[in-house]
């Protein structure tokens, strides 16, 4: 089949290569605009930009998919179906329009839950058993669409956001070959989202990661791994930041916040309810590293009290 693929980070890339290494033409892949990084401001390519460089794909980095020029340059590719994954910006319906199969949505979530920016971070925050990837014929709203075909994946109980992320990739791409061969064949019926059920998880922030100790053990510790690697929870200590990527729920009790016990292998700090045995840390201008090694260089004491500010 004659694909149009877009994307945009990581999570696309895999994608991308799925379908390229299915066998399948990919005669265009539509990326975000390469934006400046570092000091230097040098532009970055977008990940999937790079694959589809490296593999002689023609890109076009449109800032507007749905201004009138945008419209008229995809007119010119007569492709069999739209696949997007992880693109940035929602298509007019005279893009969704263009493909003979459509334009289908690879999403890490089972739809109708979990609709929006960030479902794979939102997943291990909120504790989820299962997650998975979606596909489905894009329609005009957020996630909307009719679903086609679902894949689920368990998560397991050190499932971090980044774990996740690179499982339901891999994944996606699989799910997305199986997906545009069995449209071609015309093997699917597509499953109309039930709104009652729908679900809607905004993008993930940097404050989202301040750690309130009043908060019980187990929902701080899904922070800890959901947030991970990418903002990270953190909290203060002795007015520096710190910021936490692993811990155990553990049945002790104490003053929120507050160190309550200490050996040589990592110390506990209480919550609302329970307390969590922090396991792996960061201190503010230090490497990230194991609970103990953070001890022999830091006097942490009983009583110590971690708190939501420097202040």
């Amino acid at each position: 089949m004659k694909v149009v693929f877009m994307g945009t980070p990581d999570f696309a890339v895999e994608t991308l290569k799925a379908i390229y290494e299915a066998g399948h033409e990919v005669i265009l892949v539509v990326s975000q605009p390469d934006k400046p990084k570092g000091r230097s401001g040098k532009l970055q390519p977008t990940p999937v930009k790079e694959f589809a460089v490296e593999h002689d794909i023609p890109v076009y980095q449109p800032v507007k998919i749905r201004a009138e020029e945008s419209v008229e340059y995809l007119k010119q590719y007569q492709a069999d179906v739209f696949v997007v994954a992880a693109f940035g910006q929602i298509l007019p319906k005279v893009i969704l329009d263009m493909p003979r199969l459509g334009c289908v949505n690879v999403h890490g979530s089972l739809l109708p839950k979990y609709r929006g920016a960030a479902p794979i971070q939102w997943a291990v925050i909120n504790g989820e058993k299962i997650s998975g990837n979606t596909t489905m014929l894009m329609g005009p709203g957020l996630d909307d669409g009719d679903m086609l075909l679902k894949s689920e994946i368990e998560l397991a109980a050190d499932e971090t956001g980044g774990s996740l992320f690179d499982k339901l990739a891999i994944d996606g791409g699989q799910l997305a070959v199986k997906t545009i061969e069995a449209l071609e064949r015309g093997e699917i019926t597509p499953i109309p989202q039930d709104e009652a059920q729908a679900t809607h998880v905004g993008m993930i922030k940097k404050e989202m990661g301040n750690i309130d100790w009043n908060k019980s053990a187990i929902e701080i510790e899904r922070l800890i791994r959901g947030l991970n690697p990418w903002p990270s929870a953190f909290t203060y200590l002795n007015g520096k930041q710190v910021k936490l990527w692993k811990a155990v729920v553990v049945d002790k009790t104490g003053e929120p916040g507050t160190v309550i016990s200490v050996d040589k292998n990592g110390f506990t700090v209480a919550c609302g309810n329970q307390a969590l045995e922090v396991c792996e840390l960061q201190l503010e201008g230090k490497k990230r590293m194991a609970a103990g090694d953070f001890l022999r260089g830091y006097a942490l004491e009983t009583g110590a009290t971690f708190s939501l500010s420097k202040e």
